[in-house]
């Protein structure tokens, strides 16, 4: 009778429960879509969101990690399993420990992951129940693995599958991901994407397959938000300053194209702002006087670097990872009404016509010129009022709108 009062009383305010797995930790502390995602959808829909299950090796690995720790209390049960994040929220820490298997071939892989699959699925049971969602969809973010099999274990209403980065590129995920994401995917009732090349790629494998955008918290960013003076690092500076912010790593940056530009225009600062990667701690760039690395700074500093910058640039090197990649760091300078300068990506298409375009270290520096001669107050306000229009709110309201037309399309085909 319980179960019927909560179905009723979900209908009638047009509220429905929505299961939420990934790859992330809930307390991750870097940007993530499937939180923000899952806290869009807690606005109006009830969402449990479930953590990755702790697996053998990570667990002896973390001894002095404490996020890993919590992990283990949790499983020891001296730390509850389900946490309440708002009205409609909950986030869900299994309370098991699965085997490590990605070290396994084939055919035992397969077997292994199955039962890991199995083992997920009982422990989701439990929130499941005592939060008493009846009807449910199952969204999951990029869960090949563990997620596998919860379509057929947990019979969701519908079942999501959502791509966000191409993770084949990732060794961990590749070993077994080649074969095992295109079944899954295969499996999913529809596919959505965060970029028009990733749903590309998904619909090989799945019709059913929509770019749904990308969300992005920008209003920090925005220029009439950003109160703090800009840096001193910045304003002693002599010269255009273009500037970089994140990870410096050659998988998803080109050292060439930035000591292209540094060396071709020695009266330009070039302002690299995030860890920096071996490859770019031994490259040539530390030798060049008008190169400036600034390392990692804290995450609330960053509107002020990009408030003194002239002009933005998204240096990089066009591969399987970063075709499919969606920048959100091309919001964020955007949103702060700054031209940039990016190396074309089939997904920088969604950017054009607000972003300079280039598909060479040749084509690179006349659009920097161009944009430090002919910003204006109007063009800031453009670019400004486009990075608006990339709000979480919008990417679920696409994801939803992708799930209604793949009902009419198996309407039609059926």
């Amino acid at each position: 009778m319980c179960f019927r009062n909560e179905k009723y009383k979900a209908k009638k305010m047009g509220q429905f429960s929505i299961i939420v797995t990934g790859i992330q930790q809930w307390d991750i502390e870097i940007e993530s879509n499937c939180k923000n995602i899952a806290l869009e959808f807690s606005k109006t829909h009830r969402v449990l969101y479930v953590n990755p299950a702790l697996d053998r090796i990570t667990s002896l690995r973390g001894s002095g990690d404490e996020k890993v720790q919590k992990r283990i209390r949790v499983i020891d049960g001296e730390v509850s399993a389900l946490e309440r994040i708002n009205k409609n929220l909950w986030v869900f820490t299994p309370p098991i420990l699965l085997a490590s298997t990605n070290w396994l071939p084939e055919s035992m892989f397969r077997k292994w992951n199955e039962i890991n699959s199995r083992r997920f699925a009982k422990s989701i049971w439990a929130p499941i129940i005592k939060l008493h969602f009846i009807e449910y969809y199952l969204f999951t973010d990029s869960d090949m693995f563990r997620s596998k099999f919860l379509k057929k274990l947990l019979k969701p209403i519908t079942f999501i599958y959502y791509t966000r980065d191409n993770l084949m590129t990732v060794s961990y995920w590749a070993k077994h991901g080649e074969v095992m994401e295109p079944e899954i995917i295969k499996s999913a009732d529809v596919v959505v994407a965060n970029s028009p090349h990733l749903a590309q790629l998904a619909k090989q494998h799945n019709e059913h397959s929509y770019y749904v955008g990308q969300g992005c918290d920008c209003d920090s960013f925005r220029k009439e938000n950003i109160t703090d003076g800009i840096p001193l690092e910045l304003t002693k500076l002599k010269g255009p300053v273009i500037g970089y912010t994140g990870l410096l790593t050659t998988r998803r940056l080109d050292i060439e194209l930035i000591t292209t530009i540094a060396v071709r225009r020695p009266k330009w600062n070039v302002v690299l702002i995030g860890s920096e990667e071996e490859c770019f701690k031994s490259s040539r760039l530390h030798e060049l006087k008008n190169v400036i690395f600034l390392g990692a700074q804290p995450p609330e500093t960053l509107p002020a670097y990009i408030k003194g910058f002239d002009v933005c640039i998204n240096p990089q090197v066009v591969n399987e990872l970063t075709k499919g990649n969606y920048p959100r760091k091309i919001d964020e300078y955007l949103a702060a009404g700054k031209p940039t300068v990016a190396i074309y990506t089939p997904t920088m298409e969604v950017f054009r016509g607000y972003c300079y375009l280039a598909n060479s270290a040749n084509e690179f520096i006349e659009p920097i010129e161009d944009a430090v001669m002919t910003d204006s107050l109007a063009l800031q306000d453009e670019r400004s009022a486009f990075a608006k229009t990339h709000t979480w709110e919008e990417n679920v309201s696409q994801i939803w709108k992708a799930l209604e037309e793949s009902k009419k399309l198996k309407k039609v085909v059926g």
